[in-house]
């Protein structure tokens, strides 16, 4: 089976906005905030970013948001401008770098914007009563009473599949990870993507409930913020290394792997040496960056005398 997988497969496809063509995507994935923590803005670090969680998923035109750190600003300006008015946000969880941005979130001011909020880590409950605690003053000016947009608060459970009334359904999980958070896995065509951030791995070894969520995805985003070295005196702030991401996409079957929530005090060149060890140990996968695009194209149909000589083999 894994040779047929194989011969099915293609690469993904990398690059920046306008580089890369979607129109045969199944999924796709844009970064646009790829630190943990907090935003930064060094000389020494813009090669990968330095806004906090934030990608645009698209299923097909379908049009999601995992997270709304500080890079959810610039995402929202382009959906302004492309009057895009139907915006589902699917929030990790309620740290501070998760949805900082979501203050100068642009289309929020628009009167005919239609956004609705997921959360699935507060028991069920929606997050309307701490983001409204956060748009309050003295911490803000602009209550959400105030915003011209429709915001619609949905509450769920982590493990709970989300059902979208265009019939379009997104697996969750639940995470380990202070107060809690929420992996989310998006399938279309044959090919699987999942956004697993903010998670702390396990002494044991890779959560076996989490392998069965991640079971032959094509592509996880994955919390590899800390190396191995420094893992331990970080343990129980809620993420993981590079290393344990490896480990976890080898157990599940997973094709590739993208390190995600990047230590702020981490420069281009510590990155890049990390990527360097990641794609050795996982050929294929590789570091987030900022604006960065990849493109999970539709799965070519395979021939029979293909998939008997795989079978065979």
């Amino acid at each position: 089976m894994k040779r047929v997988r194989a011969i099915e497969a293609d690469a993904l496809r990398h690059g920046k906005p306008g580089e890369v063509r979607a129109d045969d995507a199944a999924l796709s994935l844009r970064f646009w905030g790829v630190r943990g923590s907090i935003p930064i803005s060094r000389a020494d670090s813009m090669g990968f970013g330095g806004n906090t969680p934030c990608i645009e998923v698209r299923v097909g035109e379908r049009l999601f948001i995992i997270d709304a750190g500080s890079g959810i600003v610039p995402l929202g300006l382009e959906l302004r401008d492309k009057r895009v008015r139907k915006i589902d946000i699917l929030l990790s969880h309620l740290h501070h770098d998760h949805v900082m941005g979501l203050f100068f979130f642009k289309p929020l001011y628009e009167p005919d914007a239609e956004i609705t909020i997921y959360c699935g880590n507060l028991d069920g409950e929606t997050a309307e009563a701490p983001l409204r605690r956060l748009f309050s003053p003295p911490l803000f000016p602009i209550t959400f009473d105030d915003l011209p947009a429709k915001v619609r608060f949905v509450g769920f459970k982590a493990g709970e599949t989300l059902t979208f009334p265009d019939g379009l359904e997104v697996k969750t999980h639940p995470l380990l990870h202070p107060a809690g958070s929420t992996a989310y896995r998006f399938e279309a065509e044959g090919r699987t993507a999942a956004v697993v951030t903010d998670v702390e791995h396990r002494n044991t070894g890779p959560c076996e409930k989490l392998c069965g969520f991640l079971h032959d995805a094509d592509l996880i985003v994955y919390d590899a913020m800390l190396c191995p070295t420094e893992y331990p005196s970080c343990r129980g702030w809620g993420h993981s290394t590079q290393a344990e991401g490896v480990a976890l996409c080898e157990r599940a079957h997973v094709g590739q792997m993208a390190a995600f929530h990047h230590h702020p005090a981490y420069t281009d060149a510590k990155l890049e040496e990390l990527e360097r060890i990641i794609a050795a140990m996982k050929p294929g996968s590789f570091l987030a960056r900022e604006g960065q695009v990849v493109v999970l194209p539709r799965r070519r149909a395979v021939a029979a005398h293909e998939t008997a000589s795989a079978d065979a083999k």
